[in-house]
């Protein structure tokens, strides 16, 4: 039977989060992978590249997988409730519900990391615990069938692990073989522990308003939880 994997389409999405595990999961025998949003008009990606959804929350097929990625767009995400009961619904019945990146945080707006062991962007690790998440700084985590990957790139490290999960490892490392996935960055700067100090100073001054808001959004997605807890 083919795999139904959906991944959410949405306003300022960070396009690689998206379409790193996209290459990765297509690439997969048997699959229908489909990019869902409320409509099917265009999207237009954070940095610009437009994006079509292929299928609308109401058209979308049961879901075996369901993935949320990051973005500049997540914090409306976190309080959408049309959004935030759609990840539910599909969540309730999927062999594996997962994010990359930022899309950790929409999964905790929907009540899906309560106790469950979760990662995300470095910059936004530290709001993961008032989603109620319990947090592990790794690359990829995986908490039964909740898998999350870190920030952006990690999104490929995550799909090659969903997919040997889906399959195999000698699937998975097909893939990876045929996408040449084989990293070797010039700068020894892709981790906060990594990075000279003044590397990281600027972009944790890049990242300093964003993290105030989604804070803020965070703070408000917790007190909704708990009072939904507490019923």
């Amino acid at each position: 039977m083919t795999l139904q994997i959906g991944f959410l389409l949405f306003p300022q999405v960070q396009q690689l989060d998206l379409t790193g595990p996209f290459d990765v999961l297509a690439s997969l025998p048997d699959v229908k992978v489909h990019l869902i949003w409320k409509n099917l008009m265009p999207v237009e990606a954070s940095t610009g590249l437009m994006l079509k959804p292929t299928t609308t929350f109401a058209d979308c097929p049961r879901l075996d997988v369901i993935c949320v990625p990051g973005g500049s767009g997540v914090g409306v995400l976190m309080e959408d409730e049309e959004t935030l009961d759609f990840i539910k619904m599909q969540a309730a019945g999927a062999r594996y519900v997962t994010s990359v990146c930022t899309g950790a945080l929409v999964l905790g707006a929907a009540g899906l990391l309560r106790d469950k062991r979760a990662t995300t962007h470095w910059a936004y690790h530290q709001l993961l615990a008032p989603l109620g998440a319990i947090p592990v700084m790794e690359r990829v985590v995986r908490d039964g069938n909740l898998l999350t990957g870190g920030g952006i790139t990690a999104g490929i490290d995550f799909a090659l692990t969903l997919a040997a999960e889906l399959f195999d490892k000698d699937t998975a490392q097909l893939v990876q073989l045929q996408l040449e996935y084989a990293p070797a960055p010039p700068f020894d700067s892709g981790t906060p522990q990594t990075a000279p100090a003044h590397v990281l100073q600027e972009a944790n001054r890049r990242t300093a308003h964003s993290l105030l808001q989604r804070t803020l959004i965070t703070e408000r997605a917790a007190a909704v939880l708990n009072r939904i807890a507490d019923r």
